[in-house]
């Protein structure tokens, strides 16, 4: 017969996660102690730092949890519609806390600085999502937008958006960039179709591309870095010729 769980109020206080929290900070909490906070009430004969210990087993890790899909955490015991949104919002704010804090202090000039942006943007994403960076002159973040997102290989995002979100930033150039979920970072027929498509747009409008970046798991593309920019800006040349 399964032993009943005793809820965390039964527990000494000192052995609490809040409690301990408060009194000696987040980095002395077990991750499964962590969740509990954000879950706060377990099931019966469960408490909230088992259904912890529970979640990450499932999922793997953390970072898996972080990537998994929605439809990933329907139908987990004792976590209801309100404590996935809980989950969610907090995995959430940890990616973007990733992120520069001040966008107006975000300089984008470089493949590099491109690179570092969006690997941590698009990084461990289950769907395949297409984000622009829109800058100024002098290479200063002025908007990042994610543009489209969908099933892998079923991205493809409309030029009028891209140009539209370019006008109204006065932006004076723009860096694309999108994940593969696979794990492959290698550019597609389709991903090099797609960025002479938005050169020849942005052309018209006197913006520049500065780079079309490629995340994947473990490995990044630079269209710049590589040399197919510098390809591909010709071919949308002789296009408009």
């Amino acid at each position: 017969m399964k032993k009943l769980s005793l809820g965390i109020t039964s527990w000494p206080e000192d052995e609490r996660p809040r409690e301990r929290l408060l009194t000696r900070g987040s980095h002395a909490l077990t991750d499964a102690e962590l969740l509990a906070i954000l879950i706060r009430v377990g099931t019966q004969g469960q408490s909230a730092v088992e259904l912890g210990r529970e979640l990450l087993q499932c999922f793997g890790s953390l970072q898996e949890m972080m990537a998994a899909p929605i439809a990933a955490w329907n139908g987990i015991k004792g976590l209801g519609k309100a404590k996935q949104a809980q989950l969610l919002a907090a995995l959430e704010l940890g990616r973007r806390a990733a992120l520069p804090t001040v966008r107006e202090k975000t300089i984008i000039k470089s493949s590099k600085q491109a690179v570092d942006y969006f690997s941590v943007r698009l990084r461990g994403l289950p769907e395949e999502h297409f984000r622009t960076a829109f800058v100024n002159r002098q290479g200063r973040l002025l908007d990042d937008a994610l543009i489209a997102e969908g099933i892998v290989d079923s991205v493809r995002p409309h030029m009028r958006t891209i140009v539209i979100k370019a006008l109204q930033t006065n932006a004076s150039a723009l860096i694309v960039a999108h994940n593969h979920p696979s794990g492959d970072a290698s550019p597609s027929v389709a991903d090099k179709s797609l960025t002479v498509d938005i050169i020849s747009a942005c052309r018209l409008i006197g913006i520049k591309i500065l780079d079309h970046v490629i995340v994947a798991d473990d490995n990044i593309f630079s269209f710049s870095d590589s040399g197919l920019l510098d390809v591909l800006q010709l071919e949308a040349l002789s296009t408009i010729i």
